[in-house]
């Protein structure tokens, strides 16, 4: 089976979209399923599929200039395509370079895939561009329609797709590899690098933009460095890892918070397993990648009760969820954590054994069998319409 990737983000980027793709190509390499992206990055010459990756002009995003846009040509990637033979391609974003994928599939009459990975359209309104929705999703429609198959990552993105009109809906959820994100990387050199030996550390990891529902952190980081984040007088450690637009607006409002950057590999598993709790307050998740990746590193989540992520926080199992229009709810949960170690323990227990729910392998294999399906119902399609002429 031979498969074909429209996707801008790959390694290095680092996003959800690329430790998805990043592992699925582990997956595919793993089972000698031959495989192409097409993608707007230049691969790190240690990437050990970079002879997979087919570079495509592009230009880059406005607010997320590390973020390229494709500017595909028929005339070019034709033949690219053509060479390689894929039995089916993989779209990942309704982008120019989606579509290319999409029509060079119809023209080839071989099945296309989508796969949902940021809900944009409900972005619009983060960035004063609202009244452009409506527009925004009748597009969506006309892209995932013409699709076999639009592959969401959570029960919740799958319901609103739905309901904005996408019938052609499956399930596509993600996992976490133990082998990367592990309590067993705690770090407290990390720890005392930031002077956190002895007090609590919070960490967020995600991009640093509107949608993220940011401002909510900052009034509840706020509301707990007034009360105290932990014992009578103690204090907190917030660690924000990750880029975007809205760093500045963050460093102003919590000067004490201590900013890596965007991080990967053995960094970012350090910093997961040497925090104590994560705080996400993003109600735009589709899925929610890096609450798994918390989960794997022991790390109870305090969230918020909107979203994907309530699908993988559970109260009094794995972390708490706070109403979206309280962040002083939230502070009060990330208090109350702090406050009882044995809860804090109970509830890092608790997210251990929900993010062994959650394997690559098993997801991956899943969707590996869903294209073959696709393959052999349009190759019996093929015969039938030969058998009728």
């Amino acid at each position: 089976m031979r498969i074909a990737y429209c996707s801008e983000s790959l390694p290095p980027l680092v996003d959800g979209v690329t430790r998805t793709l990043s592992e699925l190509a582990t997956t595919l390499r793993e089972t000698a399923h031959p495989f192409l992206f097409l993608s707007a990055v230049q691969p790190h010459p240690d990437l050990v599929w970079r002879d997979r990756v087919h570079v495509v002009p592009s230009i880059p995003l406005p607010l997320y200039p590390y973020y390229r846009v494709c500017l595909p040509s028929a005339g070019t990637l034709d033949p690219v395509l053509d060479r390689f033979a894929p039995d089916i391609v993989h779209v990942v974003t309704p982008s120019l370079l989606g579509l290319y994928g999409v029509r060079y599939a119809r023209r080839r009459g071989i099945p296309v895939v989508a796969s949902f990975h940021t809900d944009f359209v409900s972005l619009f309104t983060y960035y004063g561009i609202g009244g452009l929705e409506r527009l925004g999703r009748h597009l969506a429609r006309r892209f995932y329609r013409q699709c076999a198959v639009t592959l969401a990552p959570s029960r919740h993105q799958a319901a609103k797709l739905r309901a904005h009109g996408i019938d052609n809906v499956a399930l596509w959820q993600r996992g976490v590899n133990p082998a990367t994100f592990s309590p067993a990387f705690r770090s407290d050199e990390l720890r005392a690098r930031i002077a956190g030996e002895n007090v609590p550390i919070l960490l967020y990891v995600g991009r640093l933009g509107r949608e993220k529902n940011l401002r909510y952190l900052i009034q509840a980081m706020q509301l707990l460095a007034r009360r105290g984040g932990g014992g009578a007088g103690a204090r907190f450690k917030l660690v924000i890892v990750g880029q975007g637009p809205m760093r500045r607006t963050l460093v102003a409002n919590l000067p004490d918070a201590h900013f890596t950057g965007p991080l990967e590999g053995a960094e970012l598993s350090r910093w997961y397993a040497s925090a104590d709790v994560f705080v996400f307050p993003s109600i735009a998740e589709t899925f929610g990648n890096v609450v798994l990746e918390a989960f794997a590193s022991g790390l109870p989540v305090v969230g918020v009760d909107a979203g994907s992520v309530r699908e993988l926080v559970i109260p009094h199992s794995n972390g708490r969820l706070a109403p979206v229009d309280s962040p002083a709810t939230f502070a009060d949960h990330v208090h109350s954590l702090l406050q009882r170690p044995a809860e804090l323990a109970r509830l890092a227990s608790g997210a251990r054994a929900t993010a062994a729910q959650y394997r690559w392998p098993d997801v991956n294999r899943q969707l590996l069998e869903r294209y073959e399906r696709l393959i052999a119902g349009g190759r019996e399609a093929q015969r039938m319409l030969a058998v009728a002429v």
